[in-house]
């Protein structure tokens, strides 16, 4: 028994107890990562340490890391991140005082080591007998990420997920092919809206299989997967893509594969349920996709020019179609857009923040766990300065989709205001990592760019800012920041060249007219944007 901060720790039962004596459910990786860390009080362990002791042998993207972390840290009520410490660049730090720990696993090279009692050897040996089951059926043990098997509410849909074939025996395809099935499921298996199903014969009682192809050549990997309906044999999803080979590590390489299957993927079974396509509800008329497909697409050319464009069609097509979901949303998010860029004047600012918090509450209450209403009421929220409700909105889209960039990217940004630099540059890199959907990458590249101007790491930014302006150049504030890092690193002529082209982009730009509401801004935030404002005057922009 393990006791910290009034908490237990009970090994025997494998459950984690609050002060108040109730149990805290928690996934048993993350209950393996807790005792861990409460076997190593006040040492920091690192990333890959933590890895290799909770998913010993098993090739696995840090995102699951991250997914334990921030388990642990709502089970023990850690908000302010003071228990478990992120020590940045070198790993986490278990602040907190452990009794009885004399008999608890060490963490070594090799993973965690040391003496077990018998009930943990028995609970061990009970877990490594149903890891055997699943690699024999060609499964990684992720697939019961889960365990005990949770239940649902509501009626949740079923899913086989059959192991990634490839095209050839190459043993590097297949062990990729065997990781990415993996890290599908363990993705799947987050979702309360899914039930994950062995590929047994027992398959075909489920509502939906899914399987895939991955190839391989010199330059790319190449997969395709897609969503099959037994009952009917009909073809629900499909898709395909192709990831450089040279642009990333294997591992890298590996999450962009997963993610690139699993974000449209999640994405396609939540409309299913939650949209009511499922249960035979009318869907949006192919007029309402037209409309929303070609003002999405405007994204990367964003003018304001395009933004009215892209209004005045999504307006009229909801004239048409008054009650269409979508449309609502999809209206709602590009007032969003024109309200961050500022396009709107600052007389009717207020009313469109109204309108924009209106349509989103009828939005919710027909579909509370649509994934495209929570992103905008995630977005809604981070824009007019409800940080903190924008994290928990955040969290709840990541829990139907834990491949959703977007909604790190927001999470991103709300810790950023927060002042939580660290833990903002963790859900840039994760969104990174994952690089869906593609059309939204500019948004955590400049993430990541302006974290790290904020904390004086100007070098680090430069890359990343214009990594940002190659993909998306008509922002304004992009160029505005990387003013800001050449101006901190004395390169004058560079600095003056950005601002100059931020200033073509966002005409009357001044100090003073591009600050955002400082209401529910951290001190930290405040201070370190004053510093970085300062540099921007330095670098030509007007006062």
């Amino acid at each position: 028994m393990l006791r910290f901060l009034g908490f237990e720790l009970d090994e025997q039962r494998a459950e984690l107890r609050g002060p108040d004596g109730s149990p805290i459910r928690i996934r048993l990786k993350s209950l393996e990562m807790l005792k861990l860390f409460a076997a190593n009080p006040g040492r920091v362990l690192s990333k890959q340490e933590l890895m290799e002791a909770i998913w010993p042998g098993l090739h696995i993207g840090e995102d699951s890391l991250f997914q334990s972390i921030r388990e642990l840290r709502a089970a023990l009520g850690d908000e302010q991140r003071q228990i478990i410490k992120l020590m940045s660049g070198r790993g986490y730090l278990f602040a907190a005082v452990v009794s009885g720990a004399a008999e608890a696993p060490q963490s070594g090279a090799n993973g965690m080591e040391g003496k077990q009692n018998p009930a943990r050897r028995g609970f061990s040996m009970t877990r490594r007998a149903a890891f055997a089951v699943i690699a024999g059926l060609g499964l990684s043990a992720l697939a019961i990420a889960q365990w005990p098997p949770r239940f649902f509410s509501g009626q949740p849909v079923s899913v086989a997920v059959l192991p990634v074939a490839t095209e050839s025996d190459d043993p590097l395809a297949t062990r990729m092919a065997t990781s990415v099935t993996s890290d599908l499921i363990d993705g799947l298996a987050k979702i309360e809206a899914i039930r994950v199903m062995l590929p047994s014969d027992k398959a075909s009682k489920a509502d939906y299989v899914i399987s895939g192809e991955l190839g391989r050549t010199e330059t790319a990997w190449t997969l395709r997967a897609r969503m099959s309906e037994p009952a009917t044999g009909t073809i629900k999803w499909a898709t395909s893509l192709s990831i450089v080979r040279s642009d990333a590590d294997p591992q890298l390489q590996q999450t962009r594969l997963t993610a690139g299957i699993g974000h449209p993927l999640a994405q396609r079974i939540n409309t299913l349920v939650k949209a009511g396509e499922r249960a035979g509800e009318r869907l949006p008329t192919g007029a309402a996709k037209i409309a929303i497909e070609q003002a999405t697409a405007s994204i990367n050319h964003t003018t304001p020019e395009r933004f009215g464009a892209a209004l005045a069609m999504l307006e009229k097509a909801l004239a048409d179609e008054p009650l269409d979901i979508d449309l609502q949303v999809a209206l709602a998010a590009f007032q969003l857009r024109g309200m961050q860029m500022t396009w709107f004047p600052a007389a009717e600012r207020e009313a469109a923040e109204n309108n924009i918090g209106a349509v989103m509450a009828r939005a919710l209450k027909a579909r509370p766990d649509y994934i495209p209403a929570l992103e905008t009421q995630c977005r809604f929220l981070a824009t007019t300065n409800h940080f903190v409700e924008s994290l928990v909105t955040c969290g709840k889209v990541l829990s139907h989709d834990p491949w959703n960039g977007v909604a790190l990217y927001l999470m991103g940004l709300s810790q950023v205001f927060l002042g939580r630099f660290d833990d903002a540059l963790a859900s840039f890199e994760r969104a990174t990592h994952f690089d869906t959907p593609q059309v939204a990458r500019w948004t955590w590249a400049l993430g990541i760019g302006w974290t790290y101007l904020l904390t004086e790491r100007a070098e680090e930014a430069i890359p990343w800012l214009q990594r940002s302006i190659a993909i998306t150049p008509g922002t304004g504030r992009t160029h505005m920041a990387l003013a800001a890092a050449y101006q901190q690193l004395s390169r004058n002529e560079d600095a003056k060249a950005a601002m100059t082209a931020a200033l073509a982009l966002r005409p009357g730009s001044t100090a003073r007219n591009i600050l955002p509401p400082a209401k529910n801004n951290s001190a930290v935030y405040l201070k370190a944007y004053e510093r970085v404002l300062s540099l921007m005057v330095a670098a030509g922009l007007p006062k």
